[in-house]
């Protein structure tokens, strides 16, 4: 845990030294949400179908654009060789750089929704309490696929378009499970009234974290 938390702490005072990641990520999500305020604001109809997916859409991307700098900023100043040659498991760095991730992306995620219930007049505590755990399933699932590709695609020249093509075929039962929840509560219905997505989204995040943390000794090393 030692290990694990002294690569969490690096990114944390890292992030707050810079606020790269978090300050991208941020302003992107806001602009999504701004864009599609003009676009449906206007039809209530169309806004309750196409309410959940807009939430997703700009978690997503803006979550992308986060994970693409991830081991960015460890390959510029040549980090990843210290972390490399530390005598540690590569499960264990893997773990740290996801916990940290899974962070940053949950933090932006929790503003992302803040920023929707404003937006698009929700009830405040009815619609945030609710989001919170489906946001968390989903940052997990999502951070633990993405910081393994970013890891993969951190050698090539265009990381930045490559990461998202090979995250999204895989994530694609995150994003429909977590989309589905967030309908449920945004109709003012509990999460467990679709507990299938809900089962798909835990299994997806248990069995990924593993699968990510065990290939990941493979991945880095050959990147």
């Amino acid at each position: 845990m030692n290990k694990i938390w002294a690569i969490i702490k690096k990114d944390i005072i890292t992030e707050l030294r810079t606020k790269e990641l978090f300050s991208s990520m941020l302003l992107f999500a806001l602009l999504i949400i701004v864009v599609f305020n003009f676009a449906f604001g206007f039809s209530v109809e169309i806004l309750n179908l196409a309410a959940p997916a807009m939430l997703w859409i700009a978690f997503t991307f803006a979550g992308v654009l986060g994970l693409s700098r991830s081991f960015a900023l460890e390959k510029e100043g040549n980090a990843i060789i210290g972390m490399l040659l530390t005598p540690t498991d590569r499960s264990l760095i893997y773990a740290g750089k996801m916990i940290s991730n899974t962070i940053f992306v949950f933090i932006v995620g929790i503003l992302t929704v803040i920023m929707f219930i404003l937006f698009f007049n929700y009830s405040f505590l009815t619609t945030l309490v609710p989001l919170l755990p489906i946001m968390l399933l989903g940052s997990i699932g999502f951070v633990s696929v993405g910081t393994l590709f970013s890891a993969m695609a951190i050698n090539t020249k265009l990381r930045e378009v490559l990461l998202p093509i090979l995250l999204f075929p895989i994530i694609i039962p995150v994003i429909v499970s977590a989309v589905k929840l967030s309908g449920q509560v945004l109709d003012g219905n509990s999460v467990f009234a679709a507990g299938s997505s809900l089962k798909l989204l835990v299994s997806f995040d248990i069995i990924f974290v593993t699968a990510c943390a065990v290939t990941f000794e493979y991945v880095i090393d050959e990147s």
